[in-house]
């Protein structure tokens, strides 16, 4: 059965005739899009490219390390001794380096060679405080000033080689509990804050005890060919982006135990001209997703031929669930959140494989006002396939006062499992205005009123040859649009 909604709320879903749905198009201004953002791509590929490192290569064994020892001092000693000679490669190739908090230098390349690794001490006391030099949200929120890798103010760096970086984040190791505020005793494997021309390519990083990579207010930021698998302990993200401006993350394959590619505004520092491409992204939590710290703003981002969801079965895992969600665009902290593409996507395992919240939490540094709600507008799409997908269905909405506005779904087809938990309904779902974002939000033990979307708070909403294939068993609609719902052409 399809279906046509015309430019008024409603709750109802009406059948149409075919030869209406024939006239259905896409709105003119997700055509302008959709060229803008192939163009920003095409831009990045030219332009953004890893940095030359000059020849020169220093070697932790040339500063006196011997195997076995503690390297921390030798590998900062190279490091120290590459950026006075004016930038190069500090090389581990020697088997394994253990190593407290490393600080990189402009100009450094910092490479782990194949067969090699560098292994994160289990002592804390080697992880000494690097608080940043400038507040964001992400310091009153988090307290997070420890870390394996840490970078600030810098030119000119990276991560490469075919060797492995482990940060035995082990629960045994670095105990600790799942939050979303502050993670004491835990560090982060990689934090880069305020830094320009950041590379990483080929490593492969493994177990940090908290979030494997962070990247606060950086430029030209290209992440090319990694494999993460963050599974070892909670809060277990894969990767961070935070108010980064001309981003490229390409070829990786990610593995976490919480949000496997997590964009954020935390920094207060606008996220734009970012481009996605050919990744796998898995995660027991949120596979792609923007938030929850969503005071900065996010727009101009095309993610192009992924496969998004959650942990394939017989991979290791900490905790063996689908995905709660496959993307999750949110804003819940003033940000503005536009003109973002999501486009040949395959979305696997997921209980809500498109998620889109737009809320009002308001959460900014203690001296700061709390901002009015931010705007989500300009979603596309398009070309979604999927399988072997949850029961919970996926779901727009905002809030009361504050609605998600101009979004088209083309050519998606997402089937997903029938429903054995008790459905919500429409009316009995409440605002939670104020709570934490995330697809179970409204509860894990039930799923929402329509299997394939449902929406609230939500105009112009655009459905193009949308299908959600129905499970035997299931009784909900495909799709159901709730309260304050409006749309231009909708054809499910």
């Amino acid at each position: 059965m399809s279906r046509l909604l015309f430019g008024t709320a409603v709750t109802a879903v009406l059948a149409v005739p075919q030869a209406v749905m024939a006239a259905c198009a896409a709105p003119r201004w997700a055509g302008r899009l959709e060229r803008d953002l192939d163009r920003m791509a095409a831009q990045l590929d030219r332009t953004l490219k890893a940095w030359p490192v000059p020849p020169r290569r220093f070697r932790p064994e040339d500063f006196g390390h011997r195997a076995g020892a503690l390297a921390t001092a030798a590998i900062q000693q190279a490091i120290e001794a590459c950026a006075a000679a004016g930038g190069g490669t500090v090389r581990l190739a020697e088997g394994d380096y253990v190593s407290g908090t490393l600080v990189l230098r402009s100009g450094v390349m910092l490479e782990i060679a194949e067969g090699a690794r560098l292994l994160g001490s289990t002592d804390l006391r080697d992880y000494p405080d690097h608080v940043a030099r400038r507040p964001t949200v992400m310091d009153s929120n988090m307290a997070m000033n420890q870390s394996l890798i840490f970078a600030e103010g810098c030119e000119r760096i990276g991560i490469c080689g075919k060797g492995q970086i482990d940060g035995r984040g082990t629960r045994d190791n670095f105990p600790g509990e799942e939050t979303s505020g502050p993670t004491p005793g835990r560090p982060f494997l990689i934090r880069v804050i305020d830094c320009r021309q950041v590379t990483l390519r080929d490593i492969r990083l493994k177990d940090s005890p908290c979030w494997m990579q962070n990247y606060l207010n950086c430029e030209d930021m290209l992440i090319d060919g990694i494999q993460v698998e963050n599974q070892a302990n909670v809060n277990n993200d894969g990767a961070d982006i935070d108010g980064c401006r001309r981003v490229i993350v390409r070829n990786c394959h990610i593995s976490s135990e919480d949000d496997g590619l997590c964009f954020k505004g935390a920094s207060e520092r606008p996220m734009e001209r970012v481009l996605v491409e050919n990744c796998r992204i898995y995660s027991s939590c949120n596979a792609l997703k923007f938030g929850t710290d969503s005071q900065g703003d996010f727009r101009n981002v095309l993610v192009r031929n992924v496969e998004l969801g959650g942990p394939a079965p017989g991979t290791r895992v900490l905790n063996m669930r689908k995905a709660d969600g496959g993307v999750s665009w949110e804003s819940v902290d003033g940000g503005i959140v536009e003109r973002l593409v999501v486009r040949n996507a395959r979305i696997v395992r997921s209980e809500s494989p498109l998620f889109l919240r737009l809320g009002d939490r308001g959460r900014v540094r203690p001296e700061q006002p709390r901002p009015a709600p931010g705007v989500i507008r300009q979603i596309v799409f398009a070309h979604i396939t999927g399988a072997d997908n949850g029961m919970r269905g996926s779901y727009f909405t905002g809030v009361q006062g504050a609605q998600i506005r101009d979004v088209l779904l083309r050519d998606v087809t997402l089937p997903m499992a029938a429903a054995d938990l008790p459905v919500l309904d429409d009316a009995a779902i409440p605002e939670k205005r104020a709570d934490y974002p995330d697809p179970p939000m409204f509860g894990r033990a039930n799923v929402m009123p329509a299997y394939g979307l449902w929406t609230r708070h939500v105009s112009g909403l655009t459905m193009i040859d949308v299908h959600f294939p129905r499970a035997a068993g299931e009784s909900r609609p495909d799709v159901k649009f709730g309260p304050d719902t409006s749309g231009t052409c909708v054809r499910p």
